[in-house]
């Protein structure tokens, strides 16, 4: 098993929610999250005062899938959300040892 941890722009989310339904993947976890990357961030003016917003939104979508089942998730991950622009975002794959329904207390079997 693994867990695929992709971060991405708001405005891409329902797209790639949409393409990775399309899939048949069972569940994903979707988190809010605020950072910054290599565009460290841009200036903004409020009230005629410039200032720096450093820490952009960003949206994190966490999904934990069979070995088979990556590579297809992580291309169909970047072709939805690339829109070319720096900030477009990151995909890191981590391994899973082990998963448990916390309702009936079964491990999983992915």
């Amino acid at each position: 098993m693994k867990l695929i941890k992709a971060i991405v722009r708001p405005s891409k989310v329902e797209d790639i929610k949409d393409a990775l339904t399309r899939l048949n993947l069972a569940g994903m976890t979707i988190t809010e999250v605020r950072g910054h990357g290599r565009q460290k961030g841009h200036a903004a003016i409020y009230r005629g005062k410039e200032y720096n917003v450093t820490l952009l939104p960003k949206v994190k979508i966490e999904i934990v899938l069979p070995d088979e089942m990556v590579e297809e998730t992580i291309r169909t991950i970047i072709e939805t959300a690339r829109t070319g622009e720096i900030g477009d975002g990151r995909v890191f794959v981590l391994p899973v040892d082990q998963g448990y329904n916390i309702r009936t207390g079964e491990k999983d079997i992915i």
